[in-house]
C-alpha cells in the first residue's frame, strides 16, 4: 500500500502543476498572475518543494540511469498497449494524462526503491542509520 500512496503523491504534484484541464497550477498562475501574485508564489513555492522531496530521493535512490531506465520500461509498456490497439494517442489531452501517469510512476519508484531494496538485500543506506 506504501508504494500506492507514494503514487498518488506524485501523480497529484504533476497533475496539480500542469494537466489538459483548466484546474492546474500553470493555468491559474497564468490567469492570476497579476492580482494574486503572493499567492501565486507561494502555491508555486510549496509545489517547488514536493518536487525537491521526489526528485531528490529518486535520484539519490536509481539515480539519473535509473530514472532513464523505468520511464524506458513505462514507455515501452506504453508502446505495447498502442500496438495492441488498447490506446490511441489522437486526442492530445489524453496524452497529457498519459504523460502524467508515466512520470508520476518514474518519481514513485524512485521514492520507494530503497525500501524495496532494504527488504530483498537486508542492506540499509547510509542515510538510514536511526532506522
Amino acid at each position: 500500500m506504501g508504494f500506492a500512496w507514494r503514487w498518488i503523491f506524485a501523480f497529484m504534484l504533476l497533475a496539480l502543476t500542469y494537466n489538459p484541464t483548466h484546474y492546474n497550477y500553470s493555468a491559474w498562475a497564468a490567469a492570476n498572475w497579476d492580482g494574486q501574485l503572493p499567492l501565486t508564489v507561494f502555491t508555486g513555492l510549496l509545489l517547488l518543494i514536493g518536487y525537491i522531496i521526489y526528485l531528490r530521493a529518486t535520484l539519490r535512490s536509481i539515480g539519473l540511469f535509473g530514472m532513464l531506465l523505468i520511464l524506458a520500461v513505462v514507455g515501452t509498456a506504453l508502446w505495447v498497449l498502442l500496438d495492441k490497439g488498447y490506446i490511441r494517442l489522437h486526442n492530445p489531452a489524453v496524452n497529457t494524462w498519459i504523460a502524467v501517469i508515466a512520470l508520476s510512476l518514474v518519481l514513485a519508484v524512485g521514492l520507494s526503491w530503497s525500501i524495496v531494496r532494504r527488504r530483498l538485500t537486508g542492506q540499509a543506506d547510509v542515510d538510514d542509520v536511526d532506522e
